[in-house]
C-alpha cells in the first residue's frame, strides 16, 4: 500500500502496527523535508538508497547519500530533508511493540499538519 504526503510518498513493504516491525520505502521530492518529530513507541533505522539529503537527529544534523545509515532511537527529535534535484529515497526499518502512523508528535510542520 501506498501511501502519499505533501513531502513525497512511502510504501509499506512488511509488518504491520502491531510490531515488532515494519519495513517501507520512503521517497522525499526535491527540496522537501518531513516534519520535525518524536517517536514514544518504535525505534527507527533509516538506509539511504537513493539521492542525498539532511537528517537531523536531535541537535546534530548529519549530509547523507547513497548507503549511508543513521540509527533514531525513541524519543528522538529527527526529520530529514531531501537536497539533491532528484528524489531521496530510503528504507525505513520500524522496531517497537505498536508501530502506528499516530505515534508521531510533529513539534514543526512546513504543511501546517499537527
Amino acid at each position: 500500500m501506498t501511501t502519499y504526503r505533501p513531502w513525497g510518498y512511502y510504501t509499506n513493504l512488511s509488518g504491520d502496527d502491531n510490531g515488532p516491525y515494519k519495513v517501507k520505502h520512503i521517497v522525499v521530492y526535491p527540496n522537501k523535508r518531513l516534519s520535525l518529530q518524536i517517536h514514544t513507541h518504535r525505534n527507527e533505522h533509516w538506509t539511504i538508497v537513493k539521492g542525498e539529503g539532511i537528517v537531523q537527529l536531535g541537535m546534530d544534523k548529519h549530509v547523507v547519500g547513497v548507503n549511508r545509515s543513521i540509527y533514531i532511537p525513541k524519543k528522538t527529535i529527527h526529520r530529514i530533508e531531501c537536497t539533491s534535484e532528484e528524489n531521496l529515497e530510503f528504507i525505513e526499518v520500524q522496531v517497537g511493540k505498536y508501530l502506528g502512523e499516530d505515534d508521531i508528535i510533529r513539534l514543526e510542520d512546513d504543511f501546517g499538519r499537527a
